[in-house]
């Protein structure tokens, strides 16, 4: 084990080697879907019930999610009735070596894919900006808060 990995708070279940210190906040985070209209919106509220595996907070609340767009895919050999958009979701982890990843990034894809007019999710997973914990929410601090994490 490493002396610089930072512990998570005492009696904490979180992971380990999430970093829970303050770091710079890139403009415009965290993205909440704020101003999301029709389909999009319908894909940003689809991603607020999907919650972190670790603890009680939403993806969206925890500042995961980078943006969410819609585009329309061909719907050539599909029947006329077929859904015919996908989302696409840019998100992050909360450290690239997260054990969830897998179970997160399908989460995320499913939720998505349950808006009638999706057809398809692609998850894409981004490193850029790093996360930190001023990315999450009001609502995200106060579910973490009462979770027994200090933010």
């Amino acid at each position: 084990m490493s002396s610089d990995r930072q512990k998570p708070p005492a009696g904490s279940p979180a992971c380990g080697y999430t970093n829970y210190t303050e770091g710079e906040t890139p403009e415009a985070f965290p993205k909440t879907g704020e101003g999301a209209t029709g389909i999009e919106r319908e894909v940003w509220d689809a991603l607020y019930a999907v919650d972190d595996p670790e603890m009680p907070v939403s993806v969206v609340d925890l500042g995961l999610i980078y943006n969410v767009f819609v585009e329309p895919i061909d719907t050539t050999d599909r029947s006329q009735n077929a859904p015919s958009n996908r989302a696409v979701i840019e998100m992050t982890l909360t450290y690239s070596g997260c054990p969830a990843r897998e179970l997160l990034t399908n989460d995320v894809k499913c939720a998505a894919e349950t808006v009638p007019e999706i057809a398809d999710a692609e998850i894409r997973l981004r490193y850029s900006p790093p996360w930190n914990v001023n990315m999450v929410t009001d609502d995200g601090r106060t579910a973490l808060r009462k979770f027994g994490l200090s933010v």
